[in-house]
């Protein structure tokens, strides 16, 4: 019986000897395939990442236009209703040049009551640019970002933390696809630092040198002035006629 289980654990031994060298075989055959793997995870990744960018760069000059009444009769005259809006609303103007393209997003459907939001791209970015820094004085109407479904997606998803930061007092904003969140709000640092850099402060310092080196010269004259007044008068001598 001895013999037997001897017998069998030199079996084990041999077995999991032979195992381990197929395992380390099989292993060095697949390195190869493990080192294209990761060469192709990069290359998607950088892929991933050139379609971010290219697809971000597109939309940069957009703007979306919401709830403005389907009132238009063509193209041309979307563009005259949206350049009127924006000077009434914005004193904004921009010429028919200025525009790349124009059109309604999705299908026309007017029994539902919804009016179709409105893609308006610029040729230049500064003109859009101008238009969002005064968004918030348009009447009746949105204008926001052109952004992709995923980061729509995103926006909407980073909204809820957007809200729950700012009832804590902190300044949050979202950054393109980023939550961007600073402790405190805005210009507290600023409102800090600005009675040390009052340009009043700056001009009434000098002044108040020139008024205390003024009046001590004025008190060296006085003085000089007394002294010599104290003085013996001296023998003048006289004058006499030829």
């Amino acid at each position: 019986m001895e013999n037997l289980q001897s017998f069998f654990d030199q079996m084990k031994i041999e077995m999991s000897k032979q195992t381990d060298d197929i395992m380390t075989r099989i292993d060095e055959k697949l390195i190869p395939f493990r080192l294209e793997m990761q060469e192709l995870r990069s290359e998607n990744e950088k892929l991933k990442e050139k379609l971010y960018n290219l697809e971000r760069h597109k939309r940069i000059n957009n703007l979306i236009v919401y709830g403005m009444k389907e009132t238009e009769k063509s193209t041309v005259n979307l563009i005259e209703i949206i350049k009127r809006k924006f000077k009434e609303d914005l004193n904004i103007t921009f010429e028919d040049r200025d525009v790349n393209t124009i059109y309604r997003i999705g299908k026309n459907n007017q029994e539902n009551g919804k009016e179709r939001p409105i893609l308006l791209s610029f040729v230049n970015l500064w003109k859009k640019n101008e238009i969002m820094a005064n968004k918030k004085k348009l009447k009746n109407i949105y204008v926001s970002e052109d952004y992709p479904k995923e980061i729509i997606d995103i926006r909407r998803k980073l909204q809820p933390k957007l809200e729950e930061e700012r009832k804590k007092g902190n300044y949050a904003f979202i950054n393109y696809d980023k939550l961007v969140i600073k402790q405190g709000k805005p210009g507290n640092e600023k409102r800090k630092r600005e009675p040390s850099t009052s340009p009043n402060a700056k001009e009434q310092h000098p002044s108040k040198q020139q008024s205390s080196v003024k009046t001590h010269r004025l008190n060296a004259f006085d003085v000089m002035r007394n002294r010599s007044n104290s003085l013996p008068p001296t023998n003048l001598p006289t004058v006499q006629n030829a």
